[in-house]
């Protein structure tokens, strides 16, 4: 059971209130996982500037990546969070729940993606040659890579601290597999 509370604005620094400010404009509401991370004075800024960087995947391919890792490290948050934003990103259920296995048989070069993602978090980075093949003949290049690594760096982060705090889930639950 977590011992960390989710804090309300008034509980948060100044700078951390102007950044839940703009997180509401934006979604309407501050995801507990943000609220949580501002428990630290710099770790939501940090992690929000980090998670908003510039990178060559839309924001399709970059669901494809976070759906998988979070099923990896099993984490109940982000599955929840990134089932409802694959939605938004035009996915199925169907297809989300074939992503969260490590396959996307409805599009190869998806395919190859999840596949790495699946891979690279399963084995601390480690990539074979197959895979990267498969990627590489998709379409992707070796920018993608770095960029599909951070991408796993990122979701690992909160995947970790998600399931190291037990933040209360605040999307509809992820459908099992």
């Amino acid at each position: 059971m977590s011992t960390f509370n989710v804090p309300t604005k008034n509980e948060v620094s100044e700078d951390n209130q102007v950044i839940f400010t703009q997180i509401e404009k934006k979604l309407g509401f501050v995801p507990n996982v943000y609220a949580s991370l501002a428990h630290s004075d710099t770790a939501l800024g940090n992690f929000l500037a980090f998670g908003s960087s510039k990178t060559s995947f839309s924001a399709k391919e970059k669901e494809v990546i976070n759906l998988v890792v979070s099923q990896i490290n099993d984490c109940t948050y982000c599955l929840a969070a990134h089932s409802a934003m694959g939605k938004m990103n035009g996915f199925s259920e169907e297809e989300i729940l074939e992503l969260r296995a490590g396959t996307a048989s409805f599009d190869p070069k998806l395919d190859a993606l999840v596949k790495l993602a699946k891979y690279t978090a399963e084995n601390k980075g480690a990539a074979t040659v197959a895979i990267l093949e498969n990627f590489y003949a998709q379409g992707y290049t070796k920018g993608s890579l770095a960029d599909a690594i951070l991408i796993i760096g990122e979701i690992t982060i909160t995947n970790y601290f998600n399931n190291a705090i037990e933040v209360a889930i605040d999307f509809p639950e992820a459908q099992a597999l």
